[in-house]
């Protein structure tokens, strides 16, 4: 039976409006991902800040030494980020900045470990006072969510799922009860860093969340350029990306490759526009 909501946050309501808009605008909302503390912190801060600029929604990562559905690009990235020092706090500290220094809204990607460590109760209060919509825990299965949901929503945060093809119907359709925010669809199977095409699937997946539920459906994990946002946002309501933007930096440490992680962004943030309805 699905958990009664309670009325979303302030943050929680801007995401919202966030999809309303794009919609309104005949594209899709663009989603940025970046891990805080990569290469470190001061530095992220800034990325993370400078990416805002031109997204709609920035998912925030939280390092972790163990990131199974990551990667190489991602887990290096975090990998680093936890050798320089990274410590929860600037977690907090860099939902703040981004919410005090842009329009966009602030999603936390986190695996389950570090938020049972703080205790969930815990961690969607720090969430929820840093000015945080909501947060993705793409291990945490729905058989196990259940502290987690009650916090959140005590809270006033969404709790994006990030959901399998493989699924059955009735799967999706009790994981989609619980959500909040947008439902997270992966663009490939496997794990994030993908660089060829989009899965050929892609588009009837989408079909059938949209059947199952009336949140905004996003796409990501193998969306890695202008195109191929171009291409998903077509039928998709956001697109999330965030290994190509990692790489830019992972190539050319230092303000070169921030300069390009930002082209990049600025030019998904053209691709996600629609082309007009046929008469």
């Amino acid at each position: 039976m699905p958990l009664p909501l309670e009325t979303p946050g302030p943050a929680a309501h801007a995401l919202d409006r966030i999809f309303h808009t794009a919609r309104s605008g005949q594209r899709a909302a663009l989603a940025v991902y970046y891990p805080v503390g990569f290469p470190d912190f001061e530095q992220s801060l800034h990325t993370l800040q400078a990416l805002a600029q031109y997204a709609d929604v920035v998912e925030v990562g939280l390092p972790f030494s163990d990131p199974m559905m990551d990667g190489p690009t991602i887990a290096q990235a975090t990998r680093q980020a936890l050798t320089s020092g990274f410590r929860l706090a600037h977690l907090f500290t860099a939902i703040r900045e981004i919410r005090a220094s842009s329009r966009a809204a602030v999603l936390v990607m986190t695996y389950w470990q570090p938020v049972a460590h703080r205790g969930a109760t815990r961690f969607a209060a720090e969430l929820a006072e840093a000015g945080a919509a909501g947060a993705i825990i793409p291990d945490l299965p729905l058989e196990e969510a259940g502290p987690w949901l009650t916090a959140a929503r005590h809270h006033g945060l969404h709790t994006v799922p990030v959901v399998a093809p493989n699924a059955s119907d009735e799967r999706l359709a009790r994981i989609c009860t619980t959500a909040g925010g947008m439902i997270y669809a992966p663009a490939v199977a496997g794990v994030t860093g993908h660089t060829g095409p989009l899965a050929s699937g892609l588009p009837a997946f989408v079909a059938r969340l949209r059947a199952l539920t009336g949140l905004p459906i996003s796409v990501g994990i193998g969306v890695s350029s202008a195109a191929q946002a171009h291409q998903a946002a077509q039928y998709a309501d956001g697109i999330i990306v965030g290994s190509a933007l990692i790489r830019h930096i992972q190539n050319a440490p230092g303000p070169r490759g921030t300069r390009a992680a930002l082209a990049l962004a600025r030019d998904l943030a053209h691709g996600v526009h629609r082309l007009p309805a046929a008469a």
